[in-house]
């Protein structure tokens, strides 16, 4: 007679529905943008439909654990079509006080909230100006709360490595990565594979955030709190190659591949303001395609550097928002006199003046329309979804190059931080751009190019 016994974790019912939005939400050091793009990253490789929505906090750096410092992410993802990022949440992941005042509010009555208990102290508490703790007063009673000691498990599943407690701390998102993983059945290989590229050459902590990841997944299987597990099948999408990307993204391929259909150099001028600067930056990377990129020192010389490098044959195109716009204006007039053809993309935030540079608004089409002295009219674009502006760039550039005006494109902050599966067209597919260059100067005047303009 045996005097072994055996054991059998309970197994979780799993539930199939159609779609989820979940918001990771924490501290600015919390990586909580990480976590929402690795998640997202996996989904899409799933072949699920998705929208995200990321939001920074306003502020460079506000005090730890206070709500000006609120970082999230939102995902939406489902087995059928998905055009926004959702508004009310399934799943909430909070890392502290200030991340659940600021964010609770949208999630669903029986929604999921995983809570960091480990950071409710009353320090914590008094930062996020909270009186009592909600963990204890059952104001969250109308949700399934899920308290888990992120960091208390986290460093119990990291001692044996000998980092630093402040290292191992910076783990505990992919903890709570983990546990999102395992509550929707995704695979943790994708993200694997993403820490052994963004931490090669450290070894340790590679295995500290891979083993972190899976620590999280194994406690969701091995506690008897989480009972339903939830399965979303793939999306029937449309046949061919998709790729994750982001509005900024998707205006950076479009650009490079309209001034390839039509021939000439891509030139970007521009000055650094948030959210168009990822334009700039994902340009820079493509110099081996004939893209040309120049950080100006203000506005006003970025926009009249585009336009001497469209005067020299270039695609030239300049990027700002609301406030950048309001300098440019005079210089957008002198394109529309001396007939060049420019494409400046305004990526708009929120508020007049500066505004909020981390916040989104669609308010800038009468001054795309009008704001500009005397008669200088210009055409206006604007894109729908982050992988429509890959197409919005094409038309842009195909309208400046075939009527030789400035464009105006409209994107906004939602946009272009905004991730969705786009599909990699077929460049054949995309009709080319012929651009006629008048070579002899002889009697050369600009507007004879046009007898009706």
């Amino acid at each position: 007679m045996s005097t072994l016994t055996e054991v059998s974790l309970p197994k979780a019912k799993r539930e199939l529905v159609d779609q989820a939005v979940i918001r990771f939400a924490g501290d600015s050091g919390d990586g909580m943008q990480i976590t929402g793009s690795q998640f997202t990253n996996t989904v899409a490789l799933y072949g699920n439909d998705l929208a995200t929505f990321p939001d920074y906090p306003a502020e460079i750096r506000a005090p730890a654990g206070t709500l000006p410092g609120v970082s999230g992410y939102q995902i939406k993802f489902s087995s059928k079509d998905v055009y926004t990022p959702g508004d009310a949440v399934d799943v909430l992941v909070v890392m502290n006080p200030a991340a659940l005042k600021m964010n609770v509010a949208d999630l669903k009555a029986n929604g999921i909230l995983i809570v960091n208990s480990d950071s409710f102290k009353e320090t914590d508490l008094r930062k996020a100006q909270m009186t009592s703790n909600p963990l204890e007063d059952h104001s969250l009673d109308k949700f399934r709360i899920f308290p888990v000691d992120l960091q208390r498990l986290t460093r119990v599943a990291l001692q044996h490595l000998g980092l630093d407690a402040k290292s191992v701390d910076r783990c505990k998102n992919f903890f709570a990565l983990g546990m999102c993983y395992w509550l929707y059945n995704r695979s943790m290989d994708s993200t694997v594979r993403w820490i052994e590229d963004k931490f090669k050459g450290k070894p340790l902590l590679v295995e500290a955030n891979k083993l972190a990841m899976k620590a999280g997944y194994s406690y969701c299987e091995a506690t008897e709190a989480f009972q339903v597990s939830y399965e979303i099948p793939p999306a029937q999408l449309e046949p061919g190659v998709y790729r994750n990307i982001s509005g900024n993204q998707a205006l950076a391929l479009g650009f490079i591949t309209a001034s390839k259909k039509a021939g000439v150099t891509l030139f970007q001028g521009s000055y650094p303001i948030t959210p168009a600067s990822d334009i700039l930056h994902e340009l820079s990377q493509y110099k081996d395609f004939g893209v040309m990129t120049f950080q100006a020192e203000d506005e006003i010389a970025a926009i009249t550097s585009a336009i001497g490098a469209s005067y020299a044959g270039a695609l030239a195109i300049t990027s700002t928002s609301g406030p950048g716009m309001a300098l440019k204006t005079e210089a957008l007039g002198l394109a529309v006199a001396v007939e060049l053809p420019l494409v400046i993309c305004d990526i708009q935030r929120g508020g007049p003046s500066t505004g909020l540079p981390t916040k989104t608004e669609q308010a800038d089409l009468l001054q795309a329309l009008f704001g500009r002295n005397s008669e200088a009219p210009i055409p206006v674009l604007a894109a729908a979804t982050p992988g429509d502006c890959f197409w919005t760039a094409l038309e842009a550039s195909r309208i400046a190059i075939k009527y030789m005006v400035p464009v105006i494109l409209l994107s906004d902050g939602y946009l272009a931080n905004g991730a969705e599966p786009w599909r990699i067209p077929d460049l054949s597919e995309i009709p080319e751009m012929p651009v006629h260059f008048e070579r002899n100067p002889e009697g050369f005047m600009p507007y004879k190019r046009n007898p009706q303009t």
